[in-house]
């Protein structure tokens, strides 16, 4: 079976090989076992169940939480020629009953469906009359009620074991620690599921976490720095400071979008598109945003707050770098975001247990971002990781720490703490200790408390990271009634007392700007005529993508790209042996690729703008488009291309250049303007409404007339 596994994995997807433990995964499914599968994000975790069921009897059901991205996952299946569809609430009656129809006639490879979907009696009644391959349940940690992506619906997919016991289960996750696994396991009733793991190390993103000074500024240098032009995500804790930075973004220059779950369900669903199909587009975003997001080259994970945990950190940052090239993940914190989180966390209903649990995953954030050592090997070995050297690739690798004998500031702090009677936030005693008069502190008599003006050794900033790093650490408690105040913690009696002593981060000046590891991306190889070809290979992609309204990464990933223009195929056999072209995309974009790559051999012999007047010119004469194709040695496509361009300029109209008879053009005008019809429909959704009758680069013309009349 894995041997035919293989080929199908070339011929439908473009790869000759499997990545560890693909093949066990899919070998396990294939004869009818169970499996719980932990890989990092991009690490293949899909392909463990679209393959199987591609080879298995019946439809393969998908359980996914993210309706907001099944149309696109479904589109990025159907590019590949794989029979896939979704069931969720977006669906109208019609669509509904279609899907349910090709589900009963065994004419689906892949179902995606929604949790509280699937679970409808009606639903499971409904699957128990199909023929039903595997059941893949993704993002599975949304089964563990003390996790940060909690989805209540997945307590009761254990239903399915009951329902089907001789359909083999997958569940698959990006990030789970060991209490999670168990719970997954326990939850999904997957006692005698085979667990397969992949190293949740990222080597390719770089980790850097400094002290919060003026975050927004920050922020900016670092974009300026490392990101013009790159596509990110930055994330903020609260929906208003997301909308402030995304706005203050924007007026900096960034092509900056907010996403959080007060924005409307269109707005929302318009900036998720843009960020997806666009290339430079920076997303800010509450945790609402991100889970099941595919955008390969996403080049950076921005943090101006404190996440809650470090399965909420890893998650997040490995949404940058998919595609194997350098990413950076980037966060600032304060003393503020503690005390925040800690307030948030105390404040909430939760019970005493889920409380202790939080607090203990809060405990291990703090501690990643006050380590002195390698970041990575931190973030591993929470994650049971134990074996790895220090990564080279972290700012704490890259500019090492310095570390000073904090023991006698903090007696000072904590002293001046106790002497103020706990009833102060961090500002009020650190003018204390730098001896600062001002009304509040002759309203309290605090200039005649001993420990007054007794820390003028450091400044200001440098009291601030002490108490950053002594709350950190658990020898100061912070009030939860929202005020700041400042508490002594049982803890910090050995320090008071000189029976212990304290090693405390020395906060740099420029955080990690004094040296840099300098990584290219192979992109950035290139120069000369091979930048012109991966730049023109860019722009043919992009503009396949935009005729059917998806992300041009469905089209072909940015490392097929690049093996192209390291390889320069010609031919249409030469090209299948790129990686990432299966036989569908092949027969899709083959003749357009190996057209743009034929031309690249040879010096260009005429300008794009040249060629477009010249097509025009041959189809206002009288040709068709096929023959003006072959009189300019140009595939039909970019015939089609360059007379859309030039109908879109209001050179000339359709009919001056497009043979097509009444009948012909009343079916497409109907089609598109039906008053049913969605506005949007991609020219993918409008050939197939059309049973096919009419090429894509016809359909475009005819919407781009449409468009310059006004009458769409």
């Amino acid at each position: 079976m894995l041997e035919q596994a293989l080929q199908r994995l070339r011929t439908t997807f473009g790869y000759d090989g499997f990545r560890p433990p693909q093949d066990q995964v899919i070998s396990a499914l294939l004869t009818g076992q169970d499996a719980l599968v932990l890989m990092p994000t991009g690490g293949g975790k899909s392909l463990c169940y679209q393959l199987p069921a591609l080879l298995l009897q019946g439809t393969g059901l998908v359980v996914s939480p993210l309706i907001a991205l099944m149309q696109d996952q479904v589109q990025a299946l159907l590019q590949l020629g794989i029979r896939a569809a979704y069931l969720n609430s977006t669906l109208n009656p019609e669509q509904l009953r279609q899907t349910e129809d090709q589900l009963r006639n065994g004419e689906l490879d892949l179902l995606y469906i929604a949790p509280e979907r699937l679970l409808q009696p009606r639903t499971l009644g409904l699957l128990e009359s199909c023929s039903i391959s595997l059941f893949a349940i993704d993002e599975a940690h949304c089964v563990s009620q003390w996790g940060h992506d909690f989805r209540p619906e997945y307590l009761q997919l254990s239903v399915l074991h009951e329902r089907f016991p001789q359909v083999p289960r997958i569940a698959l996750t990006a990030t789970a620690d060991q209490r999670t696994r168990q719970e997954i396991i326990q939850r999904l009733a997957l006692e005698q599921a085979a667990v397969y793991t992949r190293g949740f190390d990222r080597p390719n993103i770089r980790y850097h976490i400094g002290p919060k000074q003026n975050a927004r500024q920050q922020l900016l240098k670092f974009l300026k720095r490392d990101h013009q032009g790159d596509a990110g995500i930055v994330y903020c804790l609260s929906r208003k400071k997301v909308d402030e930075t995304a706005s203050w973004l924007c007026q900096q220059g960034w092509n900056a979008l907010p996403y959080h779950a007060g924005l409307p369900a269109e707005l929302r669903a318009h900036n998720q598109h843009r960020f997806l199909t666009e290339e430079s587009v920076i997303i800010v975003a509450t945790i609402a945003f991100g889970m099941g997001i595919d955008k390969p080259n996403v080049r950076f994970v921005a943090h101006l707050d404190l996440p809650k945990s470090i399965e909420a950190y890893y998650q997040e940052t490995g949404r940058a770098g998919r595609d194997g090239e350098p990413a950076d993940a980037w966060m600032v914190y304060g003393l503020q975001d503690v005390i925040f989180l800690r307030q948030m966390l105390e404040s909430s209903d939760a019970a005493d247990l889920q409380k202790q649990i939080e607090r203990q995953r809060l405990e291990a954030m703090l501690g990643l971002c006050e380590i002195t050592s390698c970041r990575r090997q931190s973030l591993l070995s929470y994650f049971g990781e134990q074996e790895h050297d220090a990564c080279g690739n972290c700012d704490t690798c890259l500019s090492p720490v310095d570390t000073w004998d904090g023991t006698e500031a903090a007696r000072k702090a904590l002293s001046t703490v106790y002497r103020t009677g706990q009833r102060f936030g961090v500002g009020h005693v650190i003018e204390v200790l730098l001896g600062k008069v001002n009304d509040k502190i002759e309203q309290y008599q605090h200039q005649q408390l001993s420990t007054f003006g007794i820390g003028q050794e450091l400044s200001q900033k440098e009291w601030r990271s002490l108490f950053r790093q002594l709350v950190a650490r658990g020898l100061l408690e912070v009030d939860m009634d929202g005020y700041g105040v400042l508490k002594l913690a049982e803890s910090c009696r050995p320090i008071l007392k000189g029976e212990q002593k304290l090693q405390l981060r020395r906060d740099p000046v420029e955080p990690a700007a004094t040296k840099r590891k300098l990584r290219v991306s192979s992109q950035q190889r290139f120069r000369g005529e091979d930048l012109q070809l991966w730049e023109d290979l860019r722009k043919l992609r992009r503009s396949l993508a935009d005729e059917q309204d998806v992300p041009p990464y469905v089209i072909f990933h940015d490392a097929t790209l690049m093996e192209m223009v390291e390889n320069r195929p010609t031919s249409m056999t030469s090209l299948s042996q790129i990686s990432g072209i299966g036989r569908r995309k092949l027969e899709l974009y083959g003749n357009a690729f190996v057209e743009l790559l034929s031309q690249s051999e040879t010096p260009p012999e005429v300008s794009s703008v040249h060629l477009r007047s010249e097509c025009v010119t041959l189809a206002k004469a009288g040709m068709s488009v096929e023959q003006v194709a072959r009189q300019r040695q140009i595939s039909k496509e970019q015939a089609y291309s360059y007379l859309a361009s030039a109908i879109k300029d209001d050179e000339v109209c359709f009919d001056e250049v497009i043979e097509l008879d009444g009948k012909g053009y009343g079916s497409i005008e109907q089609a598109i303007l039906a008053p049913e019809s969605d506005k949007a429909l991609s020219l993918q959704s409008l050939h197939d409404l059309l049973d096919g009758a009419y090429p894509l680069g016809l359909l475009r013309c005819m919407k781009v007339e449409l468009k310059r009349q006004g009458r769409l």
